[in-house]
């Protein structure tokens, strides 16, 4: 997790964030297999905003950045430590790395756009970025209940043509589908489990949920709780539960850059 825009509960409550990201945010294999592959043979990777290490390869010379010293004590005993720094300020040389990846990170970067550029400008390969396409954001039950919630990621996450933009080179775009038993705590991974978003820890490890006061959750969990409860929730939406895999918002952007492969050797 890299600094937020103007402030938020990530400089208020960090540490308990931290806690909550360390409990429920664990990788969901399918999702990191998609994010490893984009990086191509890359032997040297940078991960910015890398927080507790979720989705970090094991099988590469990583390089983590992360300046919510919380997150960075969070990091597991097989991972290498992180650096204390900004996406907005890489204290690294141009071109000193292979491939360069930043996961539920780029949302809450304080400055994008002078991010991407310094993410860019210290790699020669592939730029992978796991992020959310605000358009499709509010497309999901849960708007129905704390819509506070989505426009709250709407908001804060950048369009993907900025994110394009910023890259530069030749970018695409997946939309990553998210699995039933998604291992990973995101808002939309529970698209056929409403049943675990009543639980205040698990909200927690979102960060948009550090965004809506205690009345909104005692709202969202009276009204969710209630609909499940009667069944009204399952009357709407519980086609969910027996799918294997929804697409929602989440993406994975990759840029090349059009003039420099990525080392195999």
């Amino acid at each position: 997790m890299v600094r937020m825009r103007g402030g938020s509960a990530g400089d208020t409550g960090q540490g308990a964030i931290a806690r909550a990201y360390a409990d429920h945010r664990q990788p969901e294999p399918r999702i990191a297999e998609l994010v490893h592959a984009a990086l191509g043979g890359a032997r040297t990777v940078l991960n910015v905003g890398a927080g507790a290490g979720s989705y970090e390869p094991t099988d590469r010379a990583v390089t983590a950045v992360e300046p919510s010293a919380s997150m960075r004590a969070r990091r597991p005993g097989h991972l290498p430590p992180a650096v204390d720094a900004t996406a907005e300020s890489l204290p690294f040389a141009d071109g000193s790395f292979d491939a360069a990846m930043t996961t539920f990170s780029v949302h809450q970067w304080s400055d994008p756009g002078r991010g991407l550029a310094e993410v860019r400008r210290v790699t020669t390969g592939p730029v992978a970025v796991l992020t959310r396409d605000p358009g499709l954001v509010r497309d999901f039950w849960l708007y129905e209940y704390c819509p506070k919630v989505l426009d709250t990621e709407a908001r804060r996450h950048p369009a993907l043509s900025a994110l394009a933009e910023g890259l530069g080179g030749d970018t695409a775009v997946t939309r990553v589908p998210i699995p039933l038993e998604c291992s990973d705590s995101f808002n939309e991974a529970y698209y056929g489990r409403p049943e675990v978003l009543l639980d205040r820890s698990v909200r927690q490890a979102c960060s948009s949920w550090s965004f809506v006061d205690e009345p909104e959750h005692d709202r969202f969990q009276e009204q969710l709780s209630r609909d499940l409860a009667d069944g009204s929730w399952d009357a709407r939406y519980g086609g969910l539960r027996g799918l294997p895999e929804w697409e929602g918002s989440l993406v994975l952007l990759v840029s090349t850059p059009t003039s420099a492969p990525v080392s195999t050797a």
